[in-house]
Formats: C-alpha cells, sequence, structure tokens
C-alpha cells in the first residue's frame, strides 16, 4: 500500500473529493501553467508517448485522467484511432471538449466524467491505455492499476508518464528548488490556488517511481513493466503490459 498524500492534509474530505475540487479550481489556467512551469517541455514527453504506442497500432485507446486532453490530441495523430478520455473534475473535461470542438476532433476523442478507480467500462476492451501526469493522484494506486488492467485486451499496453526524481546531485538540486520554491508561487499567483503547486512537489516526493512502481504495476496483474527515465530522469515513461 503506497503512502496517500492529499492536496489539504487538514481537509475531511477523501483524497479523490480534493483533487476534484482542486482541478475544478485551476482548470481555467491550467493548461497556461502547465507549459510555462514545464518549460514546453511536457510537449516532448507527451510525443515521446505517442511514438511508443503507434508501434502498438491501436484503434481504441483510454486516456485515464486526461484533464484538459492534451495527450488525448496528441494521440489522435496516429491514423484511425479513437479515443475516450475519463476524469473526475468537470472543469478539467468542459476545458479539454472545447479544445477538441476547436481542432474539429469530436468524432475521434470523447471525453467523459469517470473515477479511475471505478472506470464504466467493459472488461478487456482497449488496445492501449494511457495515465499523463495523473497516477499520482489515485487515492489507491492499486486499485487504480487493476481497475486499468481490467479494461485493457489481453497483450495490450499501460503507457504511464509521471513526474520522477532526477539522481544526478545538482540536476537533482535545482529541481526540487525550483519545485518547491519557484513553481507554487508562480502557481498561486496565477492560479489563486494556495494549495494546488504545493501538493505538486509533495506527491512526487512521495510517488513510488521507477522499479518500485513496476513492482507495483507487476503485482497489480501486469506481465511486464519497464522504466524509461526522461530529461535527466525529470519525468518517467513506463510501459507496462498485461
Amino acid at each position: 500500500m503506497t503512502a496517500i498524500v492529499k492536496p489539504n492534509p487538514d481537509s475531511s474530505l477523501s483524497k479523490r473529493q480534493q483533487v476534484e475540487e482542486m482541478f475544478d479550481d485551476i482548470s481555467g489556467k491550467y493548461d497556461f501553467l502547465n507549459h510555462l512551469l514545464s518549460f514546453g517541455i511536457d510537449k516532448a514527453w507527451r510525443k515521446k508517448v505517442r511514438r511508443t504506442i503507434e508501434k502498438f497500432q491501436p484503434k481504441m485507446i483510454l486516456d485515464v485522467a486526461t484533464g484538459t486532453g492534451d495527450l488525448a490530441l496528441e494521440l489522435s495523430k496516429i491514423p484511425e484511432v479513437n479515443i475516450l478520455g475519463v476524469d473526475i473534475s468537470k472543469g478539467m473535461l468542459d476545458v479539454g471538449r472545447a479544445k477538441i470542438q476547436k481542432k474539429n476532433l469530436q468524432n475521434r476523442i470523447e471525453l467523459q466524467q469517470a473515477d479511475s478507480e471505478k472506470l464504466p467500462l467493459s472488461d478487456n476492451s482497449f488496445d492501449v491505455v494511457t495515465v499523463s501526469f495523473g497516477v499520482r493522484n489515485f487515492e489507491n494506486l492499486e486499485n487504480g492499476l487493476k481497475e486499468i488492467n481490467r479494461v485493457l485486451k489481453p497483450g495490450a499496453h499501460l503507457v504511464v508518464l509521471e513526474f520522477s526524481k532526477p539522481k544526478n546531485k545538482l540536476v537533482s538540486a535545482l529541481y526540487w528548488f525550483y519545485f518547491k520554491n519557484i513553481l507554487p508561487a508562480v502557481g498561486k499567483l496565477f492560479s489563486k490556488s494556495n494549495r494546488a503547486y504545493s501538493y505538486l512537489p509533495e506527491s512526487v516526493n512521495q510517488f513510488p517511481e521507477g522499479e518500485k512502481f513496476a513492482e507495483i504495476a507487476r503485482s497489480c496483474g501486469f506481465e511486464s513493466a519497464i522504466a524509461h527515465p526522461l530529461t535527466f530522469g525529470i519525468s518517467t515513461m513506463y510501459v507496462c503490459k498485461k
């Protein structure tokens, strides 16, 4: 059982409820801050995920914790693929639907409000499941991974993109200084949220990264799970096969 880090430890609400409330609050500024605070590197990471998934030649992809749909939009570049994105935050989904409509992709990308740990979807129904910077927000990581395994077809893949902790001492020092000091201050200034961008480094610090996450994925029914560090280990792409 992994440690549960909540956006607001003083609140009596569950982590799921707090995460939903937090993302509803920052949904209007989320895309702007996401690209600003990551210096645009997040776009390159999503392209890496898309290029990895293209090799599997999927027809139906489930994007869990889709947020405003950035990864779903990137994945729509794969020929003949249809994507269902699910998220608990209505505010984030509303922003995502507007982006999808602007690009006229409503016939290929559908967004639905749903809990990642209680997916209203059939067993063995997706060629690929993706989660981009969302597994940290699962209330129970193991339950979420088991639920994803359930909806994947036999032999299909889960691809997770998540922040991790750089091993290089200099990179690590710069990373944590930025994460703990600059990012929360800028995030609060633009989003008016006191906790959203303080919760981020706290949740990253507690997240079972690298081989620890791979071990958890295997314990949740995945045949294999491989960690691929990206950009000095700032983030990691995990490729898990059912």
